[in-house]
C-alpha cells in the first residue's frame, strides 16, 4: 500500500481558498464518493508531540469526526464509517480503555442532538457484546433517537475485526443450512449488509496497513494515506481528499479503453 500521490491540481492546493476548493469537489458531484471510510490514526502520538496526556488526543479527534460528519451532509456523501475501537484495542492498558469507553458515551450524548438536525442516522458494527453495560445502553438509545433520519449513515465501527466479521458470516450461513457459500450470499450476512462496500478509505498518520478493518469490504477501494495525525485532519484535508479521489480512474480490473466502451 503506497502513500498517496497529489494529483497535479492538488499539488498547489493550499494556494486554493476552502471555499473554491469546496466547489471543485462539488462541480464533480458525479464522482462524489458514496461511502467514505477512516481509519483515525495517531491521536496519542499527535498528543506526545504535544507533551499532553493521549486522552487528550482522542478528546481532540472528535472534532475532527465532527467535522467529517458535517462536511459530508453539506457535500452530499451517503455514509461515513470510522474505526472508532477495534478488537485489539481492548488489549490496550485498562486506565486508557475505561477513559475511551468514557469519551464515547460523553461524544454520543453531546452530539446526538447536532447529528438529529443534520438528518444523521447512527449504526455500529463489531461485537458491541463486548462492551460494558453503560456505553453499550448509550449507544442504543442513540441509535433509537436517530433512526428515523434518512440522511447521511454514520456508522461506528467499535470492538471491530474484519476477520471476524467474515467468520460470524460464515457461521450465520452455515447455521441456516447453507452450502453453497458464494460473494453475495456472504456479503449480505457481514456487519455491513446494509451499506455499499465503501469508495474511499482515509487512513491517517502514514501507516501503511488497513489493520484488520473491513477486509472484505475494501477490496477495491481506492486508498488516500496521509502523514497528518487524526486530530488535525480537518474539512480542508477531507476535501483535499475527495478531491484526490475525483482524479482518479476505478478499473475494477477493466482496462481503461473498455471503461471508454462501456
Amino acid at each position: 500500500m503506497s502513500q498517496q500521490i497529489p494529483h497535479s491540481s492538488q499539488a498547489g492546493s493550499d494556494m486554493i481558498s476552502d471555499e473554491r476548493l469546496t466547489q471543485e469537489v462539488l462541480s464533480h458531484s458525479e464522482k462524489m464518493p458514496c461511502h467514505i471510510a477512516f481509519i483515525m490514526d495517531g491521536n496519542g502520538r499527535w498528543a506526545k508531540k504535544r507533551g499532553m496526556a493521549r486522552l487528550l488526543g482522542h478528546r481532540e479527534g472528535v472534532r475532527s469526526v465532527r467535522e467529517m460528519v458535517e462536511a459530508g451532509v453539506e457535500l452530499g456523501v451517503e455514509a461515513m464509517t470510522f474505526f472508532t475501537f477495534s478488537k485489539e484495542n481492548w488489549k490496550r492498558p485498562k486506565v486508557e480503555v475505561s477513559a475511551l469507553m468514557q469519551l464515547l458515551v460523553s461524544t454520543i450524548r453531546k452530539e446526538v442532538k447536532d447529528l438529529d438536525s443534520n438528518n444523521v442516522t447512527l449504526r455500529t458494527i463489531g461485537c458491541l457484546e463486548d462492551l460494558p453495560d453503560f456505553p453499550h445502553r448509550e449507544l442504543e438509545a442513540a441509535i433509537e433517537k436517530l433512526s428515523h433520519n434518512d440522511g447521511l449513515i454514520l456508522t461506528l465501527a467499535i470492538s471491530y475485526s474484519g476477520r471476524q466479521d467474515i467468520v460470524r458470516g460464515v457461521n450465520r450461513l452455515l447455521a441456516k443450512g447453507v452450502k453453497d457459500i458464494n460473494e453475495q450470499n456472504l456479503a449480505a450476512e457481514l456487519d455491513t449488509r446494509d451499506l455499499p462496500d465503501p469508495d474511499l478509505l482515509i487512513r491517517t498518520s502514514g501507516e501503511n496497513r488497513i489493520s484488520n478493518f473491513l477486509i472484505w469490504q475494501l477490496a477495491y477501494s481506492e486508498l488516500y494515506i496521509t502523514p497528518t495525525y487524526w486530530p488535525d485532519f480537518r474539512r480542508r484535508q477531507l476535501l483535499e481528499a475527495i478531491s484526490d479521489y475525483q482524479h482518479r480512474e476505478r478499473r475494477f480490473g477493466c482496462t481503461s479503453e473498455q471503461l471508454v466502451e462501456s
